[in-house]
């Protein structure tokens, strides 16, 4: 619920004073005891009772505002333990069930603010202005004020702001975080050109066609925002043994106070039945967990995503950039004649070191990757988008497309033997003083940790595993082609993306992991969307539920099996802290435990299931 809402108000005001709440009652403590041992000990009731107060008003605040909204939860049962300790003159036991129950509230608080204090905002792609033609100069205005017809300039590493046209031959354009199409896009003149496009190549002209807030990228940010709206939060842990808990401490306070007539002894019930250890160790094991993915590179935004993560059984996976690398390398070298690989890759990149086109990055990538000293180029004549044309070494070089390659060295049959043997991939021709020296064949590869993972996820009960990309189908099917795959689609808009998650819902709990804007709406629908957050967009980081912070796709096995193991430590504190809780309230309701032994009694239990909880910290154990 927003915070501007009155209940979302509420949390946020408790949320801010939470420091306070867990000092109030630790230094009330302390005060008591030395007033004790100083001589006064009559004041020790009265500074108990006075620390306790003000967590139990924020308490009942807080339950009223749960209560408006239907929800039931185990902090009834702490007020009831508070309220009646300070009525019948118990305030040492008050404010020990005070001190546990705002120090476990703190703990659930500050796990989920330290994960999400890296993040960055859903809105920091998104452009504030673009510089538009008017009057025969350049004005920079605001994207409200872009109206279709406008003609805009679009520099190099800029993101285009509203759906246009193209008004000029070329340009280079970054569609993956989209489309999920890997290789850079020339629209060619009039094509289409979609705003949320990264501008690689040369600056170029566009002619408006929409308004900003009806453009494509406003429209997968729209998507986002109804998905999250629509995905129903996930309850604490703890509070699903609520009413059952709830209905049973009553009952046995009760019954011990008609049965004896003392309300004592119903007093002392409510104390041991205050679920410290729920509301401790259930947060400590989430932190534990989530710091213990951390390490791992794995930023998990709270213990719900946590929790979520545990419990899936599908998982839909984007190709570009999650499944791929998602960028360009070299995949196979096809020379003419007398020249070698590592020559015809000297002689293009050298003189790909004066283009900033996409493609041309990559082949410098490579050859330095391979230690190739490169040499400056010189007398360099490049079209934007098609290809580069200089001096290298006294030998005059063309790198591009084959066409381009063609027509500048007049020869209209040169490559025409050679094209790409796979789909998505892209050819780049070399020729040398005039002649056709080679090519270079490009493609977004499979991750090399691909085939493990899926092992991997098979064997932790992971039941079905569906690949959904906006790439074209013949790139898709031959991407999976030897994973196992339950399902693989492809050409899929982002609300089509958002169908197959619905969709593979009917199967379990599902997780969408992906990379690009394209995917934003899918993560944020899912039951937990996982975001390759190392070289992704902003947008999928935000909408997802888990980050990963390093650029491997293998870090998914970790956080699944990180997160089963801190949920099955978080049951086992639940279940021994009821069960514990259980004993203890038998023996108060039948004297054996006045309040003040039941909330030792209690504290003894804390710190069994927080030790237990703490055990969430290692590495889950590795499968042999």
């Amino acid at each position: 619920m927003p915070a501007n809402t009155p209940n979302g108000a509420t949390r946020d005001l408790s949320r801010s004073i939470r420091p306070v709440l867990v000092g109030l009652p630790a230094l009330g403590l302390a005060l008591g005891f030395a007033a004790r041992l100083t001589g006064s000990a009559d004041w020790a009731p009265l500074i108990w009772g006075a620390a306790t107060v003000p967590v139990l008003l924020v308490l009942l605040v807080e339950i009223a505002s749960s209560l408006r909204r239907g929800d039931f939860g185990l902090d009834i049962v702490a007020a009831l333990s508070m309220t009646a300790a300070l009525i019948f003159g118990e305030e040492l036991a008050a404010v020990v069930v005070a001190l546990m129950y705002s120090g476990g509230q703190y703990l659930e608080n500050y796990a989920e603010r330290r994960a999400r204090r890296e993040m960055t905002a859903l809105l920091s792609r998104v452009p504030r202005s673009a510089m538009r033609y008017r009057d025969g100069t350049l004005e920079e205005v605001a994207l409200e004020a872009i109206a279709p017809g406008d003609c805009l300039l679009i520099r190099r590493g800029d993101i285009v702001p509203v759906d246009g046209t193209l008004a000029g031959p070329h340009a280079a354009l970054d569609q993956s975080a989209l489309t999920g199409e890997s290789m850079p896009v020339d629209p060619g003149p009039g094509g289409p050109v979609l705003s949320g496009s990264t501008n690689v190549g040369e600056a170029f002209d566009l002619v408006a066609s929409h308004r900003a807030a009806e453009s494509t990228y406003a429209g997968i940010l729209h998507l986002v925002e109804e998905a999250q709206r629509s995905k129903a939060p996930m309850a604490r842990l703890a509070d699903r043994y609520a009413l059952v808990f709830l209905a049973v401490t009553v009952a046995l306070a009760g019954g011990a106070w008609a049965w004896t007539g003392d309300p004592i002894r119903a007093v002392a019930v409510l104390v041991v039945a205050t679920p410290c250890p729920l509301i401790l160790a259930v947060p400590v094991a989430i932190i534990s967990g989530i710091s213990r993915a951390a390490r791992h590179g794995i930023l998990i935004k709270s213990g719900g995503a946590l929790e979520g993560l545990g419990r899936i059984r599908g998982i839909v996976l984007d190709k570009t950039g999650t499944l791929t690398e998602g960028r360009a390398r070299i995949v196979d070298t096809l020379v003419s004649g007398d020249m070698t690989p590592v020559e015809l890759l000297r002689l293009a990149a050298s003189l790909d070191q004066a283009s900033p086109h996409i493609v041309a990055r990559a082949l410098v990538a490579e050859a330095q990757a391979q230690g190739i000293a490169l040499v400056p180029p010189s007398d360099i004549a490049e079209i934007a988008g098609e290809g580069i044309e200089g001096n290298v070494d006294g030998m005059r070089v063309v790198v591009g497309g084959p066409n381009f390659v063609r027509a500048r060295i007049g020869r209209p049959d040169a490559f025409a033997d050679i094209g790409p043997h796979r789909p998505g991939a892209a050819l780049v021709a070399v020729a040398v003083d005039g002649e056709p020296a080679g090519a270079f064949l490009l493609a977004d590869e499979l991750r090399a940790d691909t085939a493990h993972l899926f092992e991997e996820l098979r064997a932790m009960g992971i039941a079905r595993i569906v690949l959904a990309t906006g790439d074209r189908a013949d790139v898709a099917e031959f991407v999976a082609r030897g994973l196992p795959f339950d399902v693989v689609r492809a050409d899929l808009k982002p609300d089509e993306k958002v169908a197959v998650v619905y969709d593979e819902r009917r199967h379990g709990p599902v997780m969408m992991v992906g990379d690009g804007v394209n995917d934003a709406p899918a993560l944020a629908a899912a039951d937990v969307g996982m975001a390759m957050g190392a070289r992704g967009a902003a947008a999928s980081a935000e909408a997802a539920d888990v980050v990963l912070l390093v650029d491997r796709i293998a870090r998914v096995a970790p956080a699944i099996a990180i997160s089963k193991r801190a949920r099955a430590i978080a049951l086992q504190s639940v279940w021994a802290g009821l069960g514990l809780s259980g004993a203890g309230m038998i023996a108060a309701a039948f004297g054996y435990l006045t309040p003040v032994q039941g909330a030792l009694l209690q504290e003894l239990i804390d710190v069994a299931v927080i030790l237990n909880a703490l055990r969430a910290l290692a590495d889950p154990p590795r499968r042999s």
